[in-house]
């Protein structure tokens, strides 16, 4: 008899439009839309292999699943796995790490490019029949600028990091980046990229991108005392997590016109509660957590967590996280 797998919440992975079959292939698939957080542990009993993307297993839950042995994170991130009781049972996580690097990186220019050539409310305004009533051939009811020039500054220079970075540089643009753990010289050089301390990029950049992960210390990395040494003229991009940024003191500089503009993928929670600051503040651009989902990124990914788990049946697993 076949094991059992079950994805406890696959909906936003596959809405429909790729397929199961690698999965269904190497055992008994259950899969789930959504799982709420109280019938994650029944959905999941008896099960040896959990698939999972935001739903979370902390210790509570892995401690009353006797029979799991594997839980394959569906992202990169896997922040809602306590890995900790994982290894202590023995269990293995693995994660995703490289399915979205071309879709969050066009996500990251595409957030720039629209802060800096307004398109869409020039297009809404078109729409609305202001070109059509215009005394003018044209109008702009934004101020419009190039990117030629302009300096970008990228926290986190990792796969992410890098590939906007190549993009922002054959635009012209001038590349400043900070990071801990930066890539070797020769990958620097390659893209022109000059590293230099935080403060240097807050202070110097035209626009600002984040591809840093979460951790205690980039947590509220977009704050108050920040954004002050930011240029009045500068964009912050964030495609990266919503808890790097203070949400309301980022809003709080919008409405101050602190800063020019603000583009982001993530917030500080997802879905957000009615009220976040940011949703509603001027010149700030919001997209709901989709920098990863293009359809090519969703392939990839299904056929790494497939490999994955591949891996684990075969005894040589990959991707492992702890």
């Amino acid at each position: 008899m076949a094991d059992k797998i079950v994805v406890l919440d696959g909906y936003t992975l596959n809405p429909g439009d790729i397929t199961w079959q690698g999965f269904e292939q190497l055992g008994d698939l259950t899969v789930y839309e959504r799982t709420p957080p109280a019938q994650a542990v029944v959905r999941a009993q008896n099960c040896p292999y959990v698939m999972t993307n935001k739903v979370e297993l902390g210790r509570v839950e892995i401690a009353q699943l006797p029979q799991l042995k594997y839980i394959g994170v569906l992202a990169t991130g896997y922040n809602i796995i306590d890995t900790e009781a994982a290894a202590k049972r023995g269990i293995i996580v693995t994660n995703v790490p490289t399915y979205g690097t071309d879709s969050v990186a066009q996500h990251a220019t595409a957030l720039m490019l629209e802060s800096v050539r307004q398109i869409g409310i020039h297009n809404e305004a078109v729409k609305a029949g202001k070109w059509t009533k215009s005394i003018d051939w044209c109008f702009a009811l934004a101020p419009i600028s190039e990117l030629t020039g302009k300096v970008l500054g990228v926290i986190g220079i990792g796969r992410i990091g890098r590939a906007f970075a190549k993009i922002a540089g054959a635009m012209g643009m001038r590349l400043i980046a900070h990071d801990e753990y930066p890539p070797d010289q020769s990958v620097l050089d390659k893209l022109q990229v000059e590293m230099v301390d935080m403060d240097a990029v807050f202070q110097q950049a035209d626009v600002i991108s984040l591809h840093c992960p979460l951790t205690p210390k980039t947590d509220r990395l977009i704050n108050k005392q920040r954004l002050e040494m930011m240029k009045s003229n500068a964009i912050l991009i964030n495609t990266s997590r919503g808890p790097l940024m203070d949400n309301q003191e980022l809003a709080d500089a919008l409405r101050a016109g602190q800063i020019a503009g603000a583009a982001v993928d993530v917030l500080d929670e997802e879905p957000p509660p009615d009220g976040n600051p940011l949703i509603g503040a001027p010149n700030c651009i919001v997209t709901p957590h989709l920098s990863w989902y293009a359809k090519e990124a969703r392939q990839r990914l299904m056929g790494i967590a497939v490999d994955n788990l591949k891996a684990f049946i075969a005894g040589d697993p990959v991707n492992t996280v702890q």
